[in-house]
């Protein structure tokens, strides 16, 4: 894949949290879903001295506000890991997952949730945002549930 202006600014950083580093700062999406209109909000920022990384997320939705808590830092193995926590009483953990087949600069975390595997990712857009997906484990694959855009606020 050719360098791009967006994909060169995809700069990671070093050590294990180093691949979110394009990702510090704050974004917003709006998209449709089956809920209507969505506008999301996600703020990934250092924290603890640099040792983990927070996002918070927030969505707006007609049906009210839905709010997200996620840290990610060093597992036992060196590899990230994160801890999840929403407003409407979920949680969840997982760990760093493979997931170049999306695109070659994705970073991407799997979990295991009531209802299966779930990974979601993160890579450049060629427009110079971030795309954002979830999808859920298959017997035939992964199959999408979610992508959104985002845009540096």
């Amino acid at each position: 894949m050719a360098k791009t202006k967006a994909t060169a600014a995809w700069k990671r950083g070093r050590g294990t949290l180093g691949a979110l580093d394009p990702l510090l700062g704050p974004w917003k999406a709006t998209a449709d879903s089956p809920m209507g209109r969505v506008r999301c909000t996600r703020t990934f920022s250092r924290i603890l001295g640099g040792r983990y990384v927070q996002l918070q997320a927030r969505w707006q939705m007609a049906r009210g506000d839905y709010e997200g808590l996620a840290i990610v830092g060093p597992g036992a193995r060196g590899q990230m890991v994160f801890w999840s926590f929403t407003s409407d009483g979920k949680r969840s953990e997982g760990k760093q997952a493979d997931v170049s087949d999306l695109h070659p600069q994705a970073v991407g975390f799997e979990a295991e949730m009531p209802a299966g595997r779930a990974r979601m990712a993160y890579w450049p857009d060629e427009a110079g945002g971030v795309r954002w997906v979830v999808e859920a484990r298959t017997k035939k694959g992964w199959k999408r549930f979610t992508e959104h855009l985002y845009r540096k606020v």
